[in-house]
């Protein structure tokens, strides 16, 4: 069994994506809390309220690609997926970052008036307890469907969608071994027949309607079915892979999703799974095409993307301080701005990752059977 735990899968180019999506999130929250520093024209564009939610669907797409390739691969190497230590594997990873998080904003920010927002207030100020029993219970994507945006943990949400899905996602791998593939995609058609529902009700009278829909509209376990589905076509060699693993179809896709990124493009009903499938595409060949497998093996963004977990959630709190400077020093310069946000995020996030996160990751490697790095 030892040497079974030496097994090692990496898969280049994708922590560069990961420090990518981080930023995009960077981007909507900033260009959101600039209007209340009365920095910038006082309109957010419709880029920066597009990119943000696009950042989360990419690490969704890319977290279901490499959680289930990872779980996969497990049982190919040992024979079974191991339940108990997946859970274990991610509490590991997730919740120490994530409660010190929450034990930050909810008994230090809370309480210092310092980190207040000019004209909003706080649903934590009326609404302590369970906004806080919320996230303990890690449904933070609850807390935001019933009160809305949560300053400073508003990034939680996805955190709780990503957990929620992976506590049923050994199981279903395990009972669906053959029809894996399928599953997935009536994941995708699942969640969307129920938003339709809950968006046209069709005369049928829903307690509590407008939660339910806001909840599932922030529990996006389609856009990790998709990031699965590339998953599993790679692990089995599907034939359909010598089309997407094209260089000028990789490169088709790539100016595509740049394109209608830049243009702020909603698609009809489809906004987020369209999204995602384009994100899978450019995953699955950042991840496996030999043409492309040092695209963003640049060391610095590999680094940033190791440590982009710590700069998607110690951001937030970065925001209000360096905004509140610049306003005060009537210094309206978005080179400047984001240079002092960005990179004092990067150094708590790089602090964070070698003295704390890293302990927990230590621990993490014995419950692995694969050594997979940030997976």
């Amino acid at each position: 069994m030892s040497a079974k735990r030496n097994h090692k899968l990496y898969f280049p180019n994708l922590n560069g994506l990961r420090f990518i999506a981080a930023f995009f999130v960077i981007i909507n929250h900033t260009e959101q809390l600039k209007v209340y520093y009365k920095l910038g024209n006082g309109v957010v564009s419709d880029f920066a309220k597009n990119i943000g939610k696009l950042g989360v669907m990419l690490f969704f797409v890319l977290s279901g690609f490499l959680i289930t390739y990872l779980l996969v691969s497990e049982e190919n190497l040992t024979g079974r997926i191991h339940t108990k230590k997946f859970y274990i594997r991610r509490f590991l990873r997730i919740l120490p970052l994530y409660i010190l998080i929450v034990l930050f904003v909810f008994f230090i920010i809370n309480y210092f008036s310092f980190w207040d927002i000019p004209r909003m207030k706080s649903p934590i100020k009326d609404n302590f307890s369970s906004i806080l029993l919320l996230h303990i219970f890690l449904v933070p994507n609850l807390a935001t469907a019933i009160y809305g945006f949560i300053p400073y943990i508003a990034q939680a949400w996805s955190i709780g969608t990503e957990e929620q899905s992976y506590l049923i996602w050994p199981v279903l791998l395990k009972k669906f071994k053959k029809y894996r593939l399928y599953l997935m995609i009536g994941i995708v058609f699942f969640h969307f027949f129920i938003r339709v529902l809950l968006s046209n009700t069709f005369g049928l009278q829903i307690p509590f309607k407008n939660i339910i829909y806001k909840f599932w509209m922030h529990f996006n376990i389609d856009a990790i079915a998709i990031g699965s589905i590339f998953a599993i076509l790679l692990l089995n060699k599907n034939t359909i892979l010598k089309y997407i693993l094209n260089i000028n179809f990789f490169y088709l896709v790539t100016i595509i999703t740049v394109v209608l990124l830049l243009g702020a493009v909603k698609i009809p009903y489809f906004h987020y799974p369209f999204y995602a499938l384009l994100f899978g595409i450019i995953i699955i060949n950042l991840a496996a095409n030999e043409r492309l497998k040092n695209v963003l093996e640049w060391k610095p963004i590999n680094y940033l993307g190791k440590i982009s977990y710590g700069i998607y959630m110690y951001h937030f709190i970065v925001l209000i301080p360096v905004l509140m400077l610049v306003s005060n020093l009537n210094i309206d310069n978005n080179i400047v701005t984001y240079s002092l946000i960005v990179g004092i995020s990067i150094a708590t996030s790089s602090l964070s990752y070698h003295y704390f996160e890293t302990y927990f990751l230590k621990m993490k490697t014995k419950y692995s059977f694969i050594n997979s790095g940030k997976i």
